[in-house]
């Protein structure tokens, strides 16, 4: 495994489409695990295969363990991911990104979502996913369509610049 490096916002390969994966293998498995270091080495919740430069239909996520909650502390390898539900619920919350670091927002996401993907090996699955999960999922997979999550905001004071020495306890970044 080896940790990639995460581009900033600036990069312009965050604002294209990602490709869908048709290769699955022993380099695609590679890929996810060092995803998955790159994410857990930046202290990040997700990662999305444009924010390294892998401009293929990739992301990778774990949310902190929480024994309320059996969907945390695993992690997820979602390939090709397509939502074939959201809630109508919406709610407000805080996010960051790893590829714009020592900013936090506010953004409206889904509660819930059905998600179906492939693993690695090429498997077809379907997810649940709510909360917490369901927003670093909708979070990631805007990354794979070019979307970052300061496109959401549309008022300046739902946008904060934090410091190293704030408590983002309550922010998550991808």
């Amino acid at each position: 495994m080896a940790i990639r490096e995460i581009f900033f916002a600036d990069d312009p390969r965050l604002r294209q489409q990602a490709k869908k994966i048709k290769d699955f293998g022993p380099k695609l498995k590679k890929l996810a695990d060092d995803m998955l270091e790159t994410m857990h080495a930046a202290s990040g919740v997700g990662l999305a295969g444009p924010q390294i430069g892998v401009m293929q239909r990739i992301f990778v996520a774990e949310i902190p363990e929480d024994e309320d909650d059996p969907d945390s502390g695993k992690p997820f390898v979602l390939i090709n991911p397509e939502f074939t539900k959201l809630s109508d619920d919406i709610e407000e919350g805080q996010e960051g990104c790893l590829s714009i670091p020592g900013w936090i927002g506010l953004v409206n996401r889904h509660t819930a979502l059905e998600v179906k993907a492939r693993t690695v090996t090429g498997k077809r699955i379907k997810l649940k996913a709510t909360d917490f999960l369901a927003r670093v999922f909708q979070h990631e997979r805007d990354h794979l369509d070019g979307i970052l999550f300061i496109d959401y905001i549309t008022e300046k004071e739902k946008l904060w610049q934090v410091t190293p020495e704030d408590d983002e306890e309550d922010a998550f970044e991808e």
